[in-house]
């Protein structure tokens, strides 16, 4: 057994229950579109997977997509995962909520939903999801949601389009109802990307998340900045500038996790049973097809080097936040192909 492996419990599954879409939005992972996909998990398979996830512990289940609303057994495997005692939670566009639909949410023990707002305005938002009207039927969802007294939070993916924003996102997130909001920081990397552009998206990105750190005492929402691993750097440099001890009365869930959770406490499966670190980072760590979850869950090589800190490379590797950090791997490998390499979208220099 791997020295890593035992203490490394999954906290959260992601998992793209259908990858078929209402929507066809600009920056979507998956390329969704209306679909049919080949090769789909089906009720028996899923209900048998959700079995084999409850027996590594009882991580948080996230039914997502595609649009998870387009997938007809999803109420069914919401009940199942409930009765196996696994929180379930969904992410949806928000758009195909009806109040059938949201009796149905409450009746299969649903405890949550993310809703995607990327603008605070139709115009902004419906421009980066590409569909007009996107946005009021958005709007139209969570207002069914706040009526019925479902528990929702807003995710917004943050890009040079919509950073100065973020702000106005924020505020109407708060206005909405919401319990929490959480920004996903996906910058676009890749080789095509110029190393100097790069930097002035480092530097934008730390101020971005310095001011998300200050907005945590000045709004009554659950802040939680996704895919932004520096943010629990700066969390620590913030609190140690200030005298503050980071314990887990004064700093909640921030306090005990960490920046990367791909393959450590996070995993992400695909549409057709493809366990992935996360859903950016397309590696294959083991086919639900031909293996259980529990069994790629503790013996995935990949897994397994990711929760093993010293082999992370470049100022990664040496950095002092490393275990509250550990970079984006996805970017990581997006930039280099190579999951273990340094963060390129960093400003900060290891001390060390």
């Amino acid at each position: 057994m791997h020295p890593h492996s035992s203490s490394n419990q999954p906290r959260l599954v992601a998992w793209e229950i259908t990858r078929s879409c209402n929507l066809n939005c600009v920056h979507c992972r998956a390329s969704a579109e209306k679909g049919p996909y080949e090769g789909e998990l089906d009720t028996g398979k899923c209900k048998q997977v959700l079995e084999e996830i409850r027996s590594t512990g009882s991580p948080i289940i996230i039914l997502t997509g595609g649009e998870p609303l387009m997938r007809e057994d999803v109420f069914e495997l919401a009940r199942y995962g409930t009765n196996l005692g696994l929180r379930m939670v969904m992410a949806t566009n928000g758009t195909l909520l009806t109040p059938a639909i949201i009796k149905e949410i409450r009746e299969s023990g649903i405890k949550r939903l993310s809703i995607s707002l990327d603008g605070e305005t139709a115009e902004r938002h419906d421009a980066f999801r590409k569909v007009k009207g996107a946005f009021d039927a958005s709007l139209k969802g969570i207002a069914m949601l706040r009526e019925a007294g479902i528990e929702f939070q807003i995710n917004t993916t943050v890009t040079k389009h919509n950073a100065e924003h973020i702000e106005d996102i924020l505020k109407m997130t708060v206005e909405l109802g919401a319990v929490a909001h959480h920004i996903f920081l996906l910058v676009p990397t890749g080789r095509a990307k110029d190393m100097e552009e790069q930097e002035i998206d480092a530097i934008k990105y730390e101020k971005l998340l310095h001011w998300f750190y200050n907005m945590r005492n000045k709004t009554p929402l659950h802040l939680k900045a996704t895919c932004a691993p520096h943010y629990y750097r700066i969390l620590r440099q913030e609190a140690h500038a200030k005298g503050e001890k980071i314990a887990f009365e004064t700093y909640g869930l921030d306090a005990v996790t960490r920046g990367c959770l791909g393959g450590t406490s996070f995993c992400f499966i695909s549409y057709d049973g493809i366990i992935q670190p996360c859903g950016y980072l397309e590696l294959n760590c083991g086919n639900l097809k031909e293996a259980s979850f529990d069994d790629i869950w503790k013996n995935s090589k990949i897994f397994n080097e990711l929760r093993d800190f010293n082999l992370y490379k470049g100022k990664c590797g040496r950095c002092e936040y490393r275990k509250f950090c550990g970079g984006c791997r996805a970017r990581a490998y997006e930039a280099t192909g190579d999951y273990l390499a340094e963060e390129p979208l960093c400003a900060y220099q290891p001390k060390i």
